[in-house]
C-alpha cells in the first residue's frame, strides 16, 4: 500500500508532515481522556516537531486527514528482534476520534503499517492494549492480532529512572 491512499468520506491515509503537529496533538490528548488520563500528556507541538521531524527523527507518524482536520493518527518507530535478526515496528498510540469511528480509518491506520513491514521485510508489528479496553481489543482480535499473555510491560520512569541513571 504506498501512501497517500484515498479512504471513504474524502480522508487521505498519509504520512505526517509538518504543519500536522497540531492535530497530532490534539488526538494524543483525545486518547489521554479516553484512557482516562487527561492530565498525563506533557508533550508539546514543539516536541512533536523535533521527534517526527528534527534532525535525528526517532519517531513516525501516519495520519488520517479528513476536511483538513487530522481525524486519526499511528505513531510508531522501528524495533528490532534478537531473536529473528530483523525488524519491526512498534505502534506506540492508534486512536481515531470519536465522530469518526467506524468508517474504517483504524484499520487502514494498522494496514499502512503491516504493509510496511512487508514491503521492508519487517518480521513483527507489535503494541499494547489496555486489558479493560474491550472495544479495542475486539478491533485486534478481528484482525487476527494474538495476544502476548505470558508477557507483562515493564517501565521505570521519574525517581526510580533517575536514580538508576545516576547509578
Amino acid at each position: 500500500m504506498s501512501l497517500p491512499l484515498d479512504l471513504p468520506d474524502g480522508a487521505q491515509l498519509r504520512a505526517a508532515r509538518p504543519g500536522d503537529e497540531p492535530g497530532i496533538l490534539a488526538r494524543i490528548h483525545d486518547l489521554a481522556q479516553y484512557e482516562d488520563e487527561p492530565d498525563a500528556v506533557a508533550n508539546t507541538e514543539e516536541a512533536l516537531t523535533e521527534a517526527l521531524f528534527g534532525a535525528e527523527p526517532r519517531v513516525c507518524a501516519h495520519v488520517v486527514e479528513r476536511a483538513g482536520d487530522i481525524v486519526g493518527i499511528a505513531i510508531w518507530f522501528v524495533t528490532y528482534s534478537t531473536w529473528t535478526g530483523r525488524h519491526g515496528i512498534w505502534l506506540e498510540d492508534l486512536f481515531v476520534a470519536d465522530s469518526e469511528r467506524g468508517r474504517g480509518f483504524g484499520r487502514a491506520l494498522i494496514g499502512s503499517l503491516a504493509s510496511l513491514c512487508v514491503e521492508r521485510g519487517y518480521t513483527r508489528l507489535e503494541w499494547t492494549v489496555l486489558d479493560w479496553n474491550e472495544p479495542a481489543i475486539a478491533f485486534y482480535r478481528s484482525l487476527d492480532a494474538t495476544p502476548m499473555d505470558q508477557w507483562t510491560t515493564q517501565r521505570l520512569t521519574g525517581e526510580a529512572l533517575r536514580r538508576l541513571g545516576e547509578g
